[in-house]
């Protein structure tokens, strides 16, 4: 539903100036930490110990690798990096099947795989710094290294990318290899289409940052470098039409909603609008396109993300283990440097020419019926607020908190559990959590029969087999609404959180009869119970479950249902800054006018039992 369309306020450009030369000197920063954590062998890059499903060396492989997403670039652009002979010498080592630090053959749906792209890109782009100076028998040993990681089975998903990657590498080596398989990889990529330039990652619900700095950021690698001009314009294509629905995931400040898997990729977020760059995709003005990337990397600069030697660490906007997937080893964070694409772009180019322009104005609500979502841009578009009607994975760890909560701000973010047992340490922040004993809880883990429309996404959910629920979000910027019906055949505890806010500074709040609300300098949040039935109060997750801040307050309501039906209905709020006062709900006078489907509820929100069809 595309309603009134806010300005964008002036926002100043970032310290990097729009320069070439400032995003080269930021690349550079990011890589000096790294370069006293190679092996003698230089094949491996040690950062820790390794935490991930896979073993210690394709951990120290993707140290080793990640970083060349952003070196590449620097090297094809001709800029300045003094340190090549790291990276040549430990690809030379780790290819060697006789040396002690050899990374092993790739095998099907290995980890060492996603790094084979990495080495592709490389490859294909600055060949001179990185396999000129090699031997012959050190290229042959790179050669069949990668030629043997074209034969593996990838997932079925972005991985498919992997292979296409490291052949594009060996063309430019001059290196032979049967293209048929990539070929045959590329167009189960393009089956993934969704239209209007979104992809499903894979044959699953996933419509997260993968779309935007995998599918969309390989096939546009692809169309820039590869030779086959028909599917590079599917690529160019669909990317200009995802642009226009992906500018809405950010605020004016350069802030990307967070949501999903692989949130410690952290400025990867902002890596398809390089991508554009590099691809030549001009599908919103230069200046645009310039400003949506600069601002977002100024925005991670100014959040601690690194530790005390520099080094990127786990988690989101501070060093987080707990938000940590099965797969994120001490160098996954460097999957961020894919932001750096356009340096391999000469300074003539109009990216680089552009004056960094501010986010055009876009429209306060914006549904995106593809990825199942609703964006409300709130505070003049300083906070972004993402509505989920439907997503779900539950292979990822904490994948319910990451897809299925109801609401993810730029601002307050969402928060993952540090178990079930009491609320505190499940911090149900934007959802609805079921309880038998009032003890171990249980929130929307997988939605069902999701539709999204303009004005609500509906879904339904089942915590146990015998209980079920129905959900509808609305959005009513900066509010948003949430109601839902609930059968049980036994007495259920209930408790639905608003957003979670800092608690390391002083805060005003009230809670009681149908409410719960704080104010503080750093945000402003309500939950308002619109039937009136529950009771509001304050919980206090455990620290560093939320992905912005590390302690944090949620104002919740609570109530108990005995065996039966019956409907909840609020009104949530959150604004970055204190309103000065407790603001009014939006006005509801019926539940027919918040549920557009006629599903037999309540005609009067002073009712919390079925009573007849709605009005309407």
């Amino acid at each position: 539903m595309d309603q009134s369309t806010s300005a964008a306020p002036e926002i100043p450009p970032s310290p990097l100036a729009g320069s070439l030369e400032g995003l080269q000197g930021l690349l550079n920063e990011l890589v000096e930490p790294l370069l006293g954590r190679f092996s003698p062998g230089r094949a491996r890059v040690l950062l820790g110990r390794n935490t991930a499903h896979y073993p210690d060396a394709a951990a120290e492989l993707e140290a080793f690798a990640r970083p060349l997403w952003g070196l590449a670039p620097l090297a094809a652009g001709g800029g300045k990096f003094d340190h090549w002979e790291l990276w040549r010498e430990g690809l030379a080592a780790g290819t060697d099947p006789a040396h002690p630090e050899y990374w092993g053959a790739v095998t099907d749906i290995d980890q060492r795989l996603v790094e084979t792209a990495a080495i592709g890109l490389a490859l294909a782009l600055a060949p001179e710094v990185l396999w000129d100076p090699l031997t012959g028998r050190e290229r042959d040993n790179v050669a069949t290294w990668l030629r043997h990681a074209m034969t593996v089975r990838p997932v079925e998903n972005n991985w498919q990318f992997f292979p296409v990657l490291v052949g594009l590498g060996l063309n430019r080596m001059g290196v032979g290899f049967d293209p048929a398989p990539n070929l045959a990889r590329l167009d189960l990529l393009e089956s993934y289409a969704l239209g209007k330039g979104w992809y499903s990652d894979g044959p699953n619900p996933q419509r997260d940052y993968y779309i935007p700095f995998a599918m969309h950021y390989y096939g546009l690698i692809y169309a820039h470098l590869g030779d086959d001009s028909d599917r590079a314009q599917r690529f160019r294509d669909r990317a200009a039409a995802f642009a226009l629905d992906f500018q809405h995931w950010f605020t004016t400040d350069g802030a990307a909603v967070p949501y999903g898997r692989s949130l410690t990729y952290r400025f990867a977020q902002g890596a398809f609008w390089g991508a554009l760059a590099f691809a030549g995709v001009d599908a919103l003005p230069w200046g645009v396109v310039k400003g949506y990337l600069l601002r977002h990397l100024h925005w991670w600069q100014t959040h601690p993300i690194y530790d005390n030697s520099g080094l990127l660490t786990i988690g989101y906007t501070y060093p987080q283990p707990t938000l940590a997937e099965q797969y994120n080893a001490p160098g996954s964070p460097y999957w961020a440097l894919k932001a750096f694409l356009p340096l391999a772009l000469p300074a003539t180019h109009p990216f680089w020419q552009a004056d960094e322009a501010p986010a055009p104005p876009l429209p306060d609500v914006h549904t995106q019926p593809e990825p199942g979502v609703t964006l409300m841009r709130c505070e003049q578009g300083r906070q972004v607020v993402l509505l989920s009607g439907g997503q779900h994975n539950n292979w990822a760890r904490h994948g319910a908190a990451k897809y299925s909560k109801f609401a993810y701000s730029t601002a307050f973010g969402f928060s993952v559990p540090a178990g079930t047992w009491d609320l505190e340490q499940g911090a149900f922040d934007s959802t609805l959590a079921l309880s038998e004993d009032g003890h171990h809880w249980r929130p929307c883990e997988l939605p069902e029969h999701a539709v999204t429309h303009p004005g609500h996404h509906h879904f339904t959910w089942s915590p146990w087999p015998d209980v079920h629920l129905e959900t509808w979000l609305l959005p009513h910027a900066p509010w948003h609404i949430r109601v839902h019906r609930i059968t049980t055949p036994r007495p259920l505890h209930t408790a639905e959180g608003a957003f979670a806010l800092s608690r390391d500074i002083h805060y005003n709040s009230e809670t009681g009869p149908a409410h719960a609300r704080l104010t503080s300098p750093t945000g402003h949040c309500q939950i308002e119970d619109l039937q009136g039935h529950r009771t509001g109060e304050l919980i206090h997750p455990l620290p560093g479950t939320n992905v912005m801040t590390p302690r944090t307050v949620l104002p919740t309501l609570r109530t108990e249902l005995p065996p039966g039906e019956h409907w909840l209905t609020c009104a949530v709020l959150a604004l970055t800054t204190p309103a000065g006062a407790w603001l009014p709900p939006p006005p509801v006078a019926h539940l027919s006018d918040l549920v557009p489907i006629a599903s037999g509820g309540p005609t009067d929100l002073r009712s919390g039992r079925g009573a007849g069809p709605p009005r309407g």
